[in-house]
């Protein structure tokens, strides 16, 4: 068997796994923050209502998060054929995820109880000759509410 294969799927098993691994501390962490932020209330709405005396102020969380080579792998063999590529959903998922926790953790610290016309932009990083998708980037925002 050619060495170059075997260091290959050597290579493409060691970031499956550490990826993996990775990926499912990032999901834990944010499962712990989402239970300890759930008091700080997102809305989509444009408007906010008028709930009582409050001062109002833009609230923003970013993140980038980058693709494993495990995943960018499976989404090149994905491209071949076609469909969903499960691979690069968990990433903007965590991503998101995580962005929203970002704002809402500044919310809180400004003293605000909700977060009021939220909006999500992604962005990809792309990287190398071929421009290959190297990460995502997520900002969350949108104006806290904060009770006087």
């Amino acid at each position: 068997m050619n060495l170059d294969l075997i260091v290959f799927l050597v290579l493409l098993v060691l970031g499956y796994v550490f990826g993996q691994i990775a990926e499912k501390r990032h999901f834990k962490s944010i499962i712990e923050r989402e239970k300890a932020l759930r008091d700080v209330l997102c809305f989509n709405e444009r408007h906010i209502p008028d709930l009582g005396p409050a001062d109002t102020t833009l609230v923003a969380g970013s993140v980038v998060v980058s693709i494993d080579y495990f995943k960018r792998f499976v989404a090149g063999l994905r491209n071949l054929v076609g469909g969903r590529m499960n691979a690069y959903e968990s990433l903007l998922e965590r991503a998101r995820r995580e962005a929203t926790l970002r704002m809402k953790e500044e919310a809180r610290a400004r003293g605000a109880t909700s977060v009021w016309n939220v909006r999500l932009e992604t962005a990809s990083i792309y990287k190398g000759a071929r421009q290959d998708v190297g990460s995502v980037e997520v900002v969350a925002y949108g104006t806290a509410r904060i009770p006087r």
